[in-house]
Parts: structure tokens; C-alpha cells; sequence
């Protein structure tokens, strides 16, 4: 049975502008625990103000981390699981464009780090307080530009691309959804991905695109449809336009790629996806 949101833990990444930013406030206005996440302190403490001025109290935590780092998203996993005894729902959000090329401290092309491989890593290790939370949800916000992943060229050193990179990692997104959702089907965890909506009046939109076409809000009211309506429950392993099922690309229906994509991932991440303890300590 779907929980109130009012006792409901959930974590946003990408939290701090935007669409995270919109959808932490309207949770928070429900009741729910919020636990933040961004690069800026100062922003995250923006936003909890916000959040406290909004609700009135309005329980909400914040967390720094580079999500370009594959050790500092271990270390974000290990805050959370070391200070929480609960995880209802999951938001993965964050993300980014980069026009030109660049690679990480862990020889990662960025684009493909911090939109998909981070949420792979961070999504693995905080499992085992989903499972216990159950039902509990996973959400990742993907897009409807989706272009295949390349396994010739994962890192896209050949003919780089900003928007070829961007819509690679979220078919990725999208495939490493469907895929977990095999893996925990009848766990009671379930997990969707979505594109919220189309050019939203983001600043990464606006810079990129020069343009919008939908606002926040409605790419907000989508993710709070999978987040916390008891209209999506029991849905799992699906893509959706908005608020509508949907067909993603081609490759995200291929089981081989899939798992060829998971295996890749896990050689990506290394030691650095040994489970956790996930017992609080407060």
C-alpha cells in the first residue's frame, strides 16, 4: 500500500535549481522528509530556507557532492545510510551538458558520469535501505532525446558531440531503469523513468536551447505522479512522456544491451560498489 507523503523519506539529486528544486518544495509542502542534494552549499542552504519558510518547519537535510566523482557519490551513500534509518523514495535528477569533451578523476567522459553512471552507483549502494522501506520508489529523470549507447566508444572519444553525449547517458538512464526493475521485481521497490517535460524553463534549458517550450512545474507534477501518487503504484520498469506511458529507444528493449551496460558499470565503478552498513548511527 502507498504510504502517506507525509511519511515519506526522499532523497533528490540535483536539488538545488530547477526542476529538483521545484519538486523538493512540493514534497516538502506535503509533509515529506526532503533530503537534498547539490554542489553548493550555498544553495542547498537557499533552498532549506526556502523550504523552512514555505512550510512553516518542514523537515529537510542537505548533502554536498560532486556527482563527477565516483568516490564522492560513495561518500553521499554512506552520509544518507549512516544518518537514516528510512528511504521511501529515490529521485534521480541531476544532471548536466557539456559542449565540449572532458573526463573525470575516474577517466569517465563527464556527460556519461554524472547523468548515468553516478545514479548507477548511488542507486546500488543505497538498495539495501530501500528494500528495507518497502514499497519504496526509484525514479530517474531521463529524456526524450535518447541516442544508443555506443559500446565501441562509450566515452565518445571519437566525434564528440555535447547533445550526442547528453542523449546517450539517458537512454543509458533508461536502460539501467528497466533493468533494475527485472532485478527487483516482487521486492517491492519499483522503478520508472521519465521524461518530465519538453524544454522546460530551466537555466540549463535556457542556456542550451535559447528557448522553452513547457515550465517547471509541469515537469515537476510528472515526477510527483511516479514519486508519490497512489496512481503509479504497483508500476515498475516503465518509461513515460509526462504523465504518459511511452516507448523510449530501441536499445532500451534489448536484454543484452542491457546487461552489457550493467557489467560495464560495474567495471566503471570497481571496488567502489562494496555494500555499505546501513545502520544509522544516531
Amino acid at each position: 500500500m502507498m504510504k502517506d507523503p507525509a511519511e515519506t523519506t526522499v532523497l533528490i539529486t540535483g536539488a538545488t535549481a530547477g526542476l529538483g528544486r521545484r519538486v523538493a518544495l512540493q514534497l516538502a509542502e506535503r509533509g515529506a522528509t526532503v533530503l537534498l542534494h547539490g554542489r553548493s552549499k550555498d544553495r542547498c542552504e537557499t533552498v532549506l530556507e526556502e523550504i523552512r519558510r514555505v512550510t512553516g518547519a518542514g523537515e529537510a537535510h542537505y548533502y554536498l557532492a560532486d556527482l563527477s566523482s565516483l568516490a564522492a557519490v560513495r561518500g553521499l551513500a554512506e552520509q544518507v545510510l549512516s544518518e537514516h534509518s528510512r528511504l521511501d523514495v529515490l529521485i534521480s535528477n541531476a544532471g548536466v551538458i557539456a559542449r565540449e569533451r572532458q573526463e573525470t578523476e575516474d577517466k569517465v567522459e563527464l556527460t556519461f558520469a554524472v547523468n548515468y553512471l553516478s545514479h548507477f552507483l548511488l542507486t546500488n549502494l543505497l538498495l539495501p535501505l530501500l528494500r528495507d522501506s518497502v514499497p519504496a520508489r526509484v525514479i530517474n529523470v531521463a529524456s526524450a532525446g535518447q541516442s544508443p549507447v555506443d559500446f565501441d566508444d562509450v566515452m565518445l572519444e571519437r566525434g564528440y558531440e555535447g547533445m550526442k553525449a547528453y542523449a546517450q547517458s539517458k537512454l543509458a538512464q533508461i536502460m539501467f531503469t528497466f533493468e533494475l526493475a527485472e532485478r527487483l521485481r516482487d521486492t517491492g521497490v519499483n522503478t520508472n523513468a521519465l521524461h518530465p517535460a519538453t524544454l522546460m524553463d530551466t537555466k540549463m534549458v535556457l542556456e542550451t536551447f535559447g528557448r522553452a517550450s513547457s515550465t517547471v512545474q509541469e515537469g515537476a507534477e510528472a515526477v510527483l505522479r511516479l514519486a508519490v501518487s497512489p496512481e503509479s503504484e504497483g508500476e515498475t520498469g516503465q518509461y513515460f512522456d509526462g504523465k504518459r506511458r511511452a516507448r523510449a529507444s530501441q536499445q532500451a528493449y534489448d536484454a543484452e544491451a542491457r546487461k552489457r551496460l550493467w557489467t560495464l558499470s560495474e567495471e566503471l565503478c570497481g571496488p567502489l560498489l562494496e555494500p555499505l552498513s546501513h545502520r544509522p548511527s544516531k
